[in-house]
């Protein structure tokens, strides 16, 4: 399993302490493969853009309306986070339904 994230993400944290054998991969530092990217924006749609970040309250008007593939791969830091992939399997974010979905609760 790998998971997509910031180190400095509290949440991710929490993610990576529930999963130590996981691989981590930090955004911000690595980016996310474009075959992932567009996976996940197949799987999820606009929902992989976290519009609650300070992130994303920063951006322009013209940064805000970028396709979301454009704007994830210009700014890492608005994805919505942690992303989990497990072969073709992936999760979204750290709810109780992403634990379940993961075996965590």
């Amino acid at each position: 399993m790998i998971i997509y994230g910031l180190k400095t993400c509290d949440t991710c944290r929490k993610a990576r302490k529930a999963l130590p054998a996981a691989t981590f991969v930090d955004v911000r530092e690595e980016g996310v493969p474009a075959e992932i990217l567009d996976r996940a924006l197949a799987q999820f749609g606009d929902k992989l853009v976290n519009t609650r970040s300070t992130t994303w309250r920063d951006f322009d008007e013209d940064t805000r309306a970028m396709e979301p593939a454009a704007l994830i791969a210009a700014h890492p830091t608005v994805m919505k986070r942690p992303l989990f992939v497990e072969d073709q399997r992936m999760v979204l974010g750290w709810d109780k339904a992403a634990q379940s979905a993961l075996g965590v609760v």
